[in-house]
């Protein structure tokens, strides 16, 4: 293990802070560490980084018991019972994830009071399953940023503003912000996010990590605070490839959806996972050959708007060519655009508000029934109990965050409303049959047709670098590059292909369904091309940038 202190803010952590999630297994398999030793370096860390110091407020809430956790798995590991391929490797989650006492699950909302969940989410049941140990909780864009508007990315009433540790002053994006963020900082060395459309790339590409959205359905949603059946979908953050393999492994245990939170299955939800589909993602990772592929650059509406991005992009792409891939350049969308904002939003809205209230009245009940942490007399058990309830608390800053996405999905009508399964097949159409499906090789419109020869994954970049936090106008993006595939249910990622002005900028990838493993191989090719400081790049901590240098 050779790193490098430099000028990092909390110097007598790097040694440990720097280690990636495998080569903190690795030396806590070699007995270099023990997991106690990892989780006390990590806590000082994050209480110099997050309550002092440079202030990130990525972390929401520490577990109180951490160390006592840490101790009984370095128990468990030197009387030879380990749990499996995390053990003892610490990880962050996203705080819209359930979590039982002593921690608690928010949404960045005051709303649920001092109280905890009755269970744990089944994901975070595999991870410890898998002997990763639950460090805490992250802060997010309030609600997943399904509220309202003008929102800024990170800001949530019950944690604040995360900050980009490369920037102070600069977004983190969102909604999981503060799992990219803390990632970044070194305050953890893997982190759950959850994705509807961007809170997993946008955060990731912003924050200059390595995030996946996998394919809905691939990870079990059960337990985790809802906007839409039909997008929804926790992903793995991480500093390397390797990372974000091994944790999408133990995520892929927790699938397919349950229904605790949902209602059971419902139509456009998470897919079955096909016959032969195979989910052990590091055996495939491959040796950056990518001899065979076909990769897409899609250009009309996803390139043009920044031009030092668009340079970064090109160099990634040209290390994919000299990776063996072949680049089509550019592919273009077949009919028009490959999803309308209008009709996602009428979906959003109708998914949001059966989904909260079915998951409200759920945790209301657990409450009161005595299996939950804390008092449940004044929890909400409706989405209109939720409006209520911000609209009476002031630290929920309406002027910072507004509310009509509640109110406007709280007026729906239900699953069963014409505008709903209207706009819900139309856009379902346009992304998927008549648009990725006839783009992607093999799709059932389009090479098979003999209308085009398809590809196997389309490029894009992610977005420009982080913009300026700003709680009057709100995020100000000016092109993003994850919205297709999130509509879709289809699997994307984005990973750092380098650096703005002293922001990081990313690359983004699409996949057909269930192509994960053929995405995390293109990314370990691009991670061995351009090199761990470009594709892992250290913060600065600095207080502001200029894109101008």
């Amino acid at each position: 293990m050779t790193v490098q202190a430099g000028d990092d803010p909390h110097s007598k952590s790097w040694h440990v802070a720097s280690l990636t999630a495998s080569q903190t297994a690795r030396a806590l398999e070699q007995g270099e560490l023990t997991t106690v030793e990892v989780a006390e370096q990590l806590i000082g860390r994050i209480e110099a980084l997050d309550s002092s110091g440079p202030q990130l407020r990525g972390v929401l809430e520490l577990s109180p018991d951490a160390l006592e956790v840490a101790a009984v798995l370095d128990a468990e590991r030197r009387s030879g019972e380990l749990r499996g391929p995390l053990h003892g490797v610490p990880i962050f989650v996203k705080d819209n994830i359930d979590t039982v006492a002593p921690l608690h699950t928010t949404g960045g909302s005051w709303v649920f009071g001092d109280t905890s969940p009755a269970a744990d989410a089944l994901l975070v049941t595999a991870l410890r399953a898998a002997g990763a140990l639950v460090l805490g909780k992250t802060n997010l864009s309030e609600w997943a940023n399904f509220r309202g508007r003008p929102s800024a990315s990170g800001w949530s009433a019950a944690g604040g503003q995360t900050r980009n540790p490369h920037a102070l002053d600069r977004t983190p994006g969102g909604s999981s912000s503060g799992s990219a963020s803390a990632l970044a900082a070194r305050l953890t060395p893997l982190a759950i996010g959850t994705e509807t459309d961007g809170s997993i790339l946008c955060p990731a590409a912003a924050c200059g990590v390595v995030g996946m959205k996998p394919t809905v359905g691939l990870v079990s949603c059960d337990g985790i605070i809802p906007i839409s059946h039909s997008q929804d979908t926790p992903g793995p953050l991480g500093r390397s490839v390797e990372d974000v393999a091994l944790l999408l492994e133990v995520l892929a245990r927790a699938g397919p959806s349950g229904d605790r939170s949902r209602g059971g299955t419902l139509p456009g939800g998470g897919a079955e996972r096909p016959p032969g589909y195979e989910s052990h993602y590091l055996a495939q990772l491959g040796d950056g050959n990518l001899a065979g592929l076909r990769i897409g650059v899609l250009r009309q509406g996803y390139t043009g708007y920044h031009a030092p991005t668009d340079r970064a992009f090109a160099a990634a792409l040209e290390a994919l060519s000299t990776c063996g891939a072949t680049i089509v350049d550019p592919v273009v969308a077949p009919n028009g655009p490959l999803f309308l904002a209008d009709d996602e939003i009428v979906v959003l809205t109708h998914e949001f508000g059966a989904a909260m209230d079915r998951y409200l009245a759920n945790r209301a009940a657990a409450a009161t029934s005595g299996l939950a942490s804390g008092s449940g007399s004044a929890l909400p058990q409706s989405l209109d109990d939720v409006i209520a309830l911000t609209e009476s608390i002031p630290a929920e800053r309406r002027d910072i965050f507004g509310i009509e996405l509640l109110v406007q999905s709280a007026a729906t009508a239900g699953l069963d409303s014409p505008a709903y399964l209207a706009a819900f097949e139309r856009n379902r159409r346009r992304v998927r049959a008549d648009g990725l499906d006839r783009m992607f090789a093999g799709g059932p419109n389009g090479a098979v047709a003999g209308e085009v020869e398809g590809v196997d994954l389309i490029a894009v970049p992610a977005m420009t670098p982080a913009w300026l936090i700003d709680h009057v106008i709100g995020d100000e993006f000016l092109g993003t590059g994850w919205s297709p595939p999130a509509v879709a249910g289809y699997p994307s990622a984005t990973i750092p292909i380098g650096m703005v002005g002293g922001l990081p900028v990313g690359a983004g990838l699409w996949g057909p369904p269930w192509s994960e493993a053929m995405l995390l191989r293109v990314m370990f090719a691009l991670e061995l091309a351009l090199g761990t400081d470009v594709t892992s790049p250290t913060p600065a901590f600095a207080e502001s940038v200029s894109l101008r240098a």
